[in-house]
């Protein structure tokens, strides 16, 4: 069955005497061949690339074959039986076809003056692109190559050569051969001028058909399976083969989308379509070695010596500039689902890495970055938290767990929104030849903890004799330029009383050390445990007790807290600590003026204390009854039985006091005053801040010539019945300014 179409055909802008007869077949018709075929070529392509192979040459022998009867009609034409439209080879035919007279045509193709599309550049350059897509046939079946790196850019630069010389004869050889009006309405102009009959070109064309799509269904599959075994999309799980397995699940697949564009019927409608993917693919590999070429990657060493970076950019635009000469319209949803496509594999894909072009990017961009920072100190306006969290536990945690829970809650809680980066420090005791397997295998254990706990971090594990050796190479090596850590995060050891009396205090004294000679901030934590996560919503006040100058950095902390979700309903209070002879008002007002022009909401309250001289002074009086004094007493009595025991030890040796292996002289006064220096503030703290969500104080450094195990004891009254502290020692610079 066949439906005939009359129309006036449109030549040189007026309208032809009579009408053109063109028939075409049913749509209908053409739908039920089309499946039917595709059918069979999908069970062809189920035997594999070898039977693919054999039947090549049963495809290309008649097509070739075809072609030269083509080229041989034309140089013989007109022949005694051709139509009047058929000139022959005549430089009159090819100047009138030589202009561009563009045509409308109905939704079978055929050329109509009132025909509902326009064929304009733009839509014929997308209706003969597909003609030039099969220039990376060779890299989808890369994986079926004996030789890829030799086949592929010769058999590639051969087919695109040829068929490019072929193209441009047809061209010049069409145009000079008939009237524009035969080149109009005869559909199959190739059939009427061939030799000897045209039937060899209809065999041709079916064959070349077939064999298209059988180079289609070959190659997608393929490429199908590839992407799923990379897993780059989850979604296509479906479609993984093993090596060396026919991709049968992904053949299945693209015939089914073959046969979804054979039922649409209408060619002229899908090539728009898939010319835009085209060029998107062709965009992204210009762009792709743009970028290695361009970024002087040591692995980019392509074969083809001529390459430059210029010619992939200018093949990248001229991808992107044709796609939106076809439509501007198709290129928005183009990209926009591309872009969906790519966010998509970044959120929930799983992909390796392959070296592409735009991770060769941002190591470039973070290498420039990082040298524009310099290592000048940063100005307090641009000055962020890079905190360096101290994973090794003073106690032990159950196995598999490489970090404290909470530690990455709290690094989190250092940042505003989330943005900023924490180094996870973890240490190994004992020889690195021996444990360096188990660094990495823990290292990966603390990565894993990091992205579970979404936390912006990196994870280093370091093996050294004792955990204070690791700190140290730790604190002097960790970080490049600017970017080194500038906050130190250690958990308060709890447990030192009960685990270990001698070993944790000195490591605690010489991690504390370690950081003032670096010039480090330290945060240590004291109630862990107990530091709440993002659902559990604390309120009440954010208590500062501010002691010694730190730059800033405790007031900033405060107000990183309020950023929280679980912090934003508390108030800050600064509690300025100050002696009984000071004035009060004039303090709070010094105080309230600084918060101001810092633009900082806090309340102020000053509270004195006594000094330890007028403790000394009035040590006769009863003392009132204090919730730490208890706690100081048995401090006080732990401490006179620890320098008994020194001062025996040195007499019975008969050698110098030595205070952790160093000679030393231990001052007992001094002692006796940072002992109650500690049990005051601490007073203080229980007095005002009881209810407090959290409470901020000085860390006092630890004071010459005095004993690890006196420093802890000062620590332990400081923090005596505090649930939840943060001990925050600043650095020789400030971290907030007045200017905005």
């Amino acid at each position: 069955e066949s439906v005939t179409v009359v129309n006036n055909t449109l030549i040189n802008g007026t309208a032809t005497a009579g009408t053109a007869t063109i028939s075409t077949p049913s749509l209908h018709d053409l739908q039920v061949y089309g499946v039917i075929v595709t059918i069979l070529l999908c069970f062809i392509v189920f035997g594999g690339v070898k039977i693919i192979n054999k039947v090549a040459p049963a495809f290309l022998i008649p097509v070739l074959f075809s072609l030269l009867c083509i080229y041989l009609g034309v140089f013989i034409a007109p022949r005694h039986n051709a139509p009047k439209g058929i000139t022959g080879l005549s430089l009159t035919s090819l100047r009138d076809n030589w202009g561009s007279e563009y045509q409308r045509t109905n939704n079978a193709g055929v050329p109509d003056p009132n025909g509902s599309i326009y064929w304009g550049f733009n839509a014929l350059v997308g209706l003969f692109f597909p003609a030039v897509t099969g220039i990376m046939a060779g890299s989808n079946r890369s994986a079926s190559l004996k030789d890829t790196q030799r086949s592929i850019p010769i058999g590639t630069l051969s087919a695109t050569l040829t068929t490019t010389a072929m193209y441009l004869l047809s061209v010049l050889l069409f145009g000079a051969l008939s009237t524009r009006e035969e080149l109009l309405t005869d559909r199959l102009l190739t059939a009427t001028v061939a030799w000897p009959t045209p039937v060899v070109i209809y065999i041709g064309i079916i064959l070349s058909t077939l064999g298209a799509a059988l180079q289609c269904l070959t190659g997608a599959p393929r490429l199908l399976a590839a992407i799923a075994n990379d897993d780059i999309l989850p979604v296509l799980n479906y479609f993984k083969v093993s090596e060396g397995v026919e991709p049968h699940a992904a053949t299945l697949f693209t015939a089914l989308i073959c046969i979804g564009c054979v039922i649409i019927g209408n060619l002229d409608l899908i090539t728009p379509t898939i010319t835009m993917f085209f060029l998107l693919c062709y965009a992204g590999v210009n762009l792709s070695c743009f970028l290695l070429d361009l970024l002087d990657a040591p692995s980019w060493r392509p074969r083809w010596k001529y390459h430059h970076w210029s010619l992939s950019l200018v093949g990248a635009l001229l991808c992107v500039v044709i796609m939106f000469l076809i439509s501007w319209s198709f290129t928005v949803i183009s990209l926009a689902l591309a872009s969906l496509i790519y966010y998509y594999v970044s959120l929930k894909g799983k992909a390796g890495d392959w070296g592409d072009g735009f991770k060769s990017a941002y190591f470039q961009l973070a290498l420039r970055s990082l040298r524009s920072l310099g290592a000048n100190q940063v100005h307090p306006k641009n000055w962020y938290p890079i905190p360096l969290i101290l994973c090794r536990p003073w106690g032990k945690l159950p196995e598999n767990v490489p970090c404290h829970p909470k530690l990455a809650d709290f690094a989190n809680c250092m940042k505003k929104k989330g943005r900023g980066m924490s180094i996870f420090v973890s240490t190994i005791d004992g020889d690195y030849h021996e444990l360096a397997e188990d660094a990495k295998t823990a290292c990966h254990q603390l990565e894993a903890y990091i992205e579970y706990k979404q936390c912006e971090g990196v994870a280093e594990i370091i093996v050294a004799p004792s955990m204070s050796e690791g700190f140290r190479s730790i604190v002097q090596t960790m970080g490049l330029g600017n970017l080194k850590p500038n906050i130190v995060v250690v958990r308060y050891p709890e447990i030192w009383r009960r685990e270990n009396l001698t070993e944790i205090p000195s490591t605690f004294v010489s991690i504390i050390n370690d950081c003032i000679i670096a010039n480090k901030a330290v945060v240590i934590v004291k109630g862990l445990d107990e530091w709440p996560n993002e659902f559990q919503r604390q309120y009440g006040t954010i208590d500062l007790y501010w002691i010694v100058r730190d730059g800033g950095l405790m007031l900033l902390l405060s107000q990183l807290l309020l950023t929280k979700a679980t912090f934003e309903s508390c108030k800050i209070q600064v509690f300025c600590i100050a002696e009984e002879d000071t004035d009060a008002a004039e303090l709070k007002t010094d105080v309230k003026k600084f918060l101001y022009d810092l633009r900082m909401h806090a309340e102020v309250i000053v509270v004195t204390m006594k000094s330890w001289e007028s403790h000394v002074e009035n040590s006769s009086s009863s003392a009132q009854p204090d919730d730490s004094q208890e706690a100081y007493t048995s401090a006080r009595r732990r401490i006179s039985a620890y320098l008994s025991e020194m001062k025996e030890t040195t007499e019975r040796e008969g050698r110098p006091q030595m205070v952790d292996g160093k000679q030393a002289v231990v001052n007992e006064e001094k002692v006796d005053k940072f002992l109650y220096t500690m049990f005051k503030l601490n007073s203080t703290i229980l007095r005002h801040s009881r209810m407090a969500a959290v409470v901020l104080v000085s860390l006092p450094p630890p004071p010459l010539n005095h004993p690890a195990y006196f420093y802890m004891e000062y620590m332990d009254m400081l923090v005596e019945n505090v649930p939840r502290m943060l001990i925050v020692r600043g650095y020789r610079r400030d971290v907030v300014t007045f200017f905005t």
